[in-house]
């Protein structure tokens, strides 16, 4: 099981709000089932990592669908071979830490 931070970027957009193109997102994600977590900075998504390398494209040509003419996604993938981590177990570690 891996962990993916995606951040996807669309350029040359009428305003510089990109709100609407993260609710397109939210929805694909949401719709497919994929479990995820929003946040101020990217989603956060799980799952296997071939399966996030695709859905990792399909997510970025999202805003190119919707007209956009320039596109940068930025993914961060975090894979442990030794233990299964899923999503809130490296947040809920860092916790139990401090407490």
């Amino acid at each position: 099981m891996a962990i993916m931070l995606l951040n996807i970027i669309p350029l040359g957009t009428q305003t510089p709000s990109v709100g609407q193109y993260v609710a397109e997102v939210q929805e694909v994600l949401r719709r497919e089932g994929v479990p995820h977590e929003l946040t101020d900075m990217g989603t956060i998504i799980e799952g296997e990592p071939q399966a996030l390398f695709a859905l990792a494209a399909r997510l970025h040509g999202l805003p190119f669908s919707g007209g956009v003419q320039r596109v940068v996604t930025q993914l961060v993938l975090d894979e442990r071979r030794d233990k299964d981590v899923t999503l809130g177990d490296k947040t809920a570690a860092v916790q139990a830490r401090l407490a």
